[in-house]
């Protein structure tokens, strides 16, 4: 594992408790950092604050509720005075339905994890980033919002409008010292799959040129070299780590 320096920088994670974002926890804790998970089940983020070890902080938080998040940012700098990393990875696939099958709540539910959900944490998080002149925001989206998969409409969407969350706001804080970027993975193999059916995980695989699923360890790789102060003239990118599947 190549050394990434993150020594002495606060790292919130959402949906740190375990999948993709725990590896990145992981991945930061290697590397130097404090991390604070941001997850909304109890007992698995205090689970994972444990196994993390000294260097973790799990704080249960609804994602969607703007109060929640709120709350949750002052609990942060409170504790560690400020927050120079932010990842959002919470996130759920929602149901694998034909757009016209989709119910009104199951899509409006995806979009508020995977995009609302998003938006509020930076929203929070930002000015204090601002503030400091420094922070590093990486928001995991998916080639599915490049592509669009079928059967999955509402994540598909979600992941887009997350892309578009990502540029627009890479650009609004281009001169602040606060850079704002965004993965798109193809699939990986966690406990999202639970969410899927068979037939749209086996779909998934049959795109990827590398005819695998990508390790939570490579994305978490990606993540923390844009997490660190080595990433200093990007912001607003896109960057793929889908085993050759995206065109663009």
């Amino acid at each position: 594992m190549n050394a990434i320096d993150l020594k002495g920088r606060v790292a919130v994670i959402t949906g740190g408790a375990r999948g993709i974002g725990f590896a990145v926890a992981e991945r930061f804790i290697a590397s130097g950092a404090t991390v604070v998970i941001w997850d909304i089940d109890a007992t698995v983020t205090q689970a994972a604050a444990t196994k993390l070890g000294h260097n973790t902080l799990g704080i249960v938080v609804d994602l969607t509720q703007e109060g929640a998040v709120t709350a949750a940012t002052q609990t942060t700098l409170e504790a560690f005075s400020r927050i120079d990393v932010l990842v959002n990875s919470a996130g759920i696939t929602g149901p694998n339905l034909k757009t016209w099958e989709y119910t009104p709540a199951d899509f409006r539910k995806v979009i508020e994890v995977d995009l609302i959900a998003p938006y509020l944490v930076c929203r929070a998080v930002v000015p204090h980033m601002i503030k400091a002149g420094y922070g590093r925001i990486v928001n995991i989206a998916s080639v599915a919002g490049k592509e669009g998969n079928p059967n999955a409409p509402a994540y598909s969407a979600a992941k887009a409008g997350l892309i578009g969350l990502t540029k627009s706001l890479g650009k609004e804080l281009a001169t602040t010292g606060v850079a704002c970027n965004c993965i798109t993975p193809a699939a990986a193999q966690t406990e999202m799959f639970a969410q899927m059916s068979a037939e749209h995980i086996a779909y998934m695989k049959s795109k990827i040129p590398m005819n695998r699923f990508v390790l939570v360890e490579e994305i978490a790789a990606m993540i923390a070299w844009l997490s660190s102060e080595e990433c200093s003239f990007t912001t607003a990118g896109v960057f793929d780590i889908s085993g050759g599947r995206a065109t663009y």
